[in-house]
C-alpha cells in the first residue's frame, strides 16, 4: 500500500513537473517577436509618453520591438477592450491610468470589468496636480479659497480636461470633502482650459503639474496647492491640499497591465525589468521631466493600487452624479 502511494506522488509530482516546465521555458525565451502597448489616449500626453519611454527600455533590454499603438476613444475604454479581449500572452499589454479606475463607476455598459479582467503587472509613475486659480481670485490660500466658494455658491467655474478625466474628479472630490459648490466647466483637454483659465473665463482648475510651475513663477496664475501627499520639487513652497483637507489626495498614475491569465511567469518578468527601468537615473530624469514620481513595487501592489483607486473613484462618481461626454 505504501510503494503504490509512493508510486502515485512521484508520477503526480513528475506530471506537474512537465505540465511546469514548458509555461517556464515559454517565459524565459519571451519576448520571441513584437508586443504592442496599447495607449487608450492620444500621442503627445503623458499616458503616450509614458508608454513609449518604458517601451523603449524593455525593447532595449529584452530584444524585440515594442510597439505603441494609440487606441482612443470613450475615455480609453477602447483601448482596454482590445486589450481584454486579446490573447493573454504577454504580446499585448496596456498603459493603464486613473481613467480605467473612473471608468469602471462612470460607464454602465461596460463590456468588461478592469479590475477583474487585467493582470496587474506594474506601476510606474505617479504624477502631481496643482490647484490653480486666476490672479483674480481673492484667495491665497485653500482655507481662503473654500470661504470664498463658500460666499459664492454656484459662482465659481471649474474647469477640467473633461468630464471624467483625473482634474475632473480631483475637483469633484476637492468639492465633496469641503462642501463648496462650484460648476464643472469640461474642455476637450487641459491646453484649451488652461487657456480659460490664463483669461479668467473661469476661475479654478485642478491642472496636472507639467508646466504649471512657469505660469506660477510668472505670475500669470496662482498655486494653492498640490493634489499629492507630498510637496511638488518644482513648487515646494506650495502646500499640500491635504495639509488643509485631512485625507484629500488625488493624482495621476501610469503603470502597465496584461489580459487577466498572462502567465505569472511573464508578468514578473515584464515588472522586473520595468522596475529596473524607472530605478535606471536617466529613465528617472525622463519621467521627472513629466512631473512623475516613480512607483516601484510588485504586481499586487499596483492591483491593489488599481482596486483602491477604482473605489475611491467610484464613490466620487455616484455622490457628484458624473456622466460621460
Amino acid at each position: 500500500m505504501k510503494l503504490l502511494r509512493r508510486n502515485f506522488l512521484k508520477l503526480a509530482g513528475s506530471a506537474i513537473t512537465a505540465s511546469t516546465l514548458p509555461r517556464l521555458a515559454f517565459a524565459l525565451d519571451y519576448p520571441t517577436r513584437p508586443t504592442r502597448i496599447i495607449a487608450g489616449f492620444a500621442a503627445g500626453g503623458g499616458v503616450d509618453i509614458t508608454a513609449r519611454l518604458i517601451g523603449q527600455w524593455l525593447a532595449d533590454h529584452l530584444g524585440q520591438p515594442f510597439v505603441v499603438e494609440n487606441r482612443t476613444g470613450a475615455g480609453g475604454n477602447i483601448g482596454t477592450e482590445a486589450v481584454v479581449n486579446a490573447a493573454a500572452d504577454g504580446y499585448t499589454l496596456l498603459l493603464a491610468t486613473v481613467p480605467n479606475a473612473v471608468n469602471a463607476s462612470l460607464y454602465d455598459n461596460l463590456k468588461f470589468n478592469f479590475v477583474r479582467d487585467i493582470a496587474p503587472v506594474a506601476g510606474v509613475i505617479r504624477v502631481p496636480m496643482v490647484v490653480l486659480v486666476h490672479p483674480l481670485v481673492p484667495a491665497q490660500t485653500i482655507p481662503q479659497f473654500i470661504a470664498y466658494a463658500k460666499a459664492n455658491p454656484g459662482k465659481v467655474n471649474m474647469a477640467s480636461a473633461g468630464s471624467g478625466s483625473a482634474p475632473h474628479m480631483a475637483g469633484e472630490l476637492f468639492k465633496m470633502m469641503t462642501g463648496v459648490d462650484m460648476v464643472h466647466v469640461p474642455y476637450r483637454g487641459q491646453g484649451p482650459a488652461m487657456t480659460d483659465l490664463l483669461g479668467s473665463q473661469v476661475q479654478i482648475l485642478f491642472a496636472a503639474a507639467p508646466g504649471t510651475a512657469d505660469y506660477v513663477r510668472s505670475g500669470k496664475l496662482r498655486a494653492l496647492g498640490v493634489t499629492t501627499a507630498a510637496r511638488m520639487p518644482e513648487l515646494p513652497e506650495v502646500p499640500t491640499v491635504g495639509d488643509f483637507v485631512a485625507g484629500y489626495e488625488a493624482s495621476q498614475w501610469y503603470g502597465f497591465a496584461a489580459p487577466k491569465n498572462t502567465p505569472a511567469e511573464i508578468v514578473d518578468k515584464l515588472n522586473k525589468e520595468i522596475n529596473t527601468a524607472i530605478a535606471d537615473p536617466g529613465m528617472k530624469a525622463r519621467l521627472a521631466a513629466i512631473g512623475g514620481e516613480t512607483m516601484p513595487g510588485s504586481p499586487a501592489d499596483f492591483g491593489k493600487l488599481i482596486s483602491d483607486e477604482t473605489e475611491k473613484w467610484g464613490k466620487v462618481v455616484r455622490t457628484a452624479g458624473i456622466k460621460p461626454e
